[in-house]
């Protein structure tokens, strides 16, 4: 079953793949935006994965990049995703306890986590305050069932394949991530405790992307790792 996580990474992988479409064309997101009669902000936001794309959009991305021939694998992508969204929401209805337990076992199975976050602190490293606070106010802002009290105890549950096993977990961090507050300043001073903590573990290996790192197309490492 597809996790809210999972959905947002396909989506950055999307965004990742019609940045370099663009950029094979020579365009800047300037350009390209003035193209297709966009708000210059809408290249950027598709592109980091803040926006979902539209089929149109997508079919747009491609006449004006040149590359018609991919118009329809970049729109089933989009829809897969689309799809996976409305799995988790539709589940998130029924309670965010249940939604933490669909990937449960997932987590059990996996070995190797590749996690990059631009704004949050992961879950496998999250403390149970940051993780109520940031449950809270998902609870509130999509009107859900208030079972968040049982979905902190099951989502710090899951954290048990950080200490146990052989798992492995590579952790790569805009800088911003440690400063977007979730809760009270003690809540995150107690998280960005934690994440030291939890780095010194031989199971986690934390990278953090200043935030004066040079965001310039020739830095093509950052996009690696993030993938």
């Amino acid at each position: 079953m597809a996790s809210s996580s999972s959905a947002r990474q396909a989506l950055e992988v999307l965004g990742g793949r019609l940045r370099e479409i663009r950029s094979e064309a020579g365009l800047t997101g300037r350009d390209l935006a003035g193209r297709a009669n966009w708000h210059p902000s809408k290249v950027s936001k598709i592109e980091h994965g803040r926006t979902t794309p539209t089929p149109e959009d997508i079919r747009r991305w491609c006449r004006y990049c040149g590359v018609e021939d991919q118009t329809a694998d970049l729109i089933a992508s989009q829809r897969a995703i689309e799809g996976m969204f409305v799995e988790w929401r539709r589940m998130e209805r029924t309670g965010l306890r249940i939604a933490q337990e669909s990937v449960l076992s997932l987590w059990e199975r996996t070995r190797r986590f590749r996690i990059y976050s631009s704004w949050l602190i992961p879950g496998p490293v999250q403390t149970p305050e940051y993780i109520h606070a940031l449950l809270s106010s998902l609870r509130d802002r999509r009107e859900l069932a208030d079972d968040v009290e049982s979905a902190v105890r099951v989502r710090v549950k899951k954290q048990h394949v950080v200490y146990e096993g052989d798992h492995k977990f590579a952790l790569l961090l805009e800088e911003a991530a440690l400063r977007f507050r979730i809760g009270s300043a003690e809540v995150m001073a107690g998280q960005l405790g934690h994440l030291l903590s939890a780095a010194a573990l031989p199971s986690i290996s934390l990278g953090i992307v200043p935030l004066n790192a040079d965001r310039s197309p020739q830095c093509r490492s950052i996009r690696a790792l993030a993938r």
